[in-house]
């Protein structure tokens, strides 16, 4: 790291559009190296998809999600919950899916 740069914080941003309809851009960042899981949660706790699930470098990154569950079928309009998971913690952020 140059002496300019500033260190980076794990961090887990609002989803952008929020709310959305065919899809919505989650922007997460890790301050080390390591696994990271970005996964989409129903109103009623259920796990509907993971996104991310592995080792990935410290950064900026971004998960797109589609509306879609993990065996591809559009999810009704609700909310949903995306979730962080690293070594670093456990971040999340609700979002709304208009159909």
């Amino acid at each position: 790291m140059d002496a300019d740069s500033e260190p980076v914080v794990f961090g887990l941003d609002p989803s952008c559009p929020n709310p959305f309809n065919a899809s919505t851009v989650i922007g997460y960042r890790l301050s080390e190296n390591g696994g990271a899981e970005v996964q989409i949660y129903n109103a009623l706790g259920q796990q509907v998809r993971t996104l991310v699930d592995g080792d990935q470098v410290a950064g900026q990154h971004v998960a797109i999600w589609d509306g879609r569950d993990a065996a591809g079928q559009h999810l009704a309009s609700g909310v949903y919950v995306c979730r962080l998971t690293s070594a670093q913690g456990v971040l999340t952020r609700k979002m709304v899916l208009l159909r």
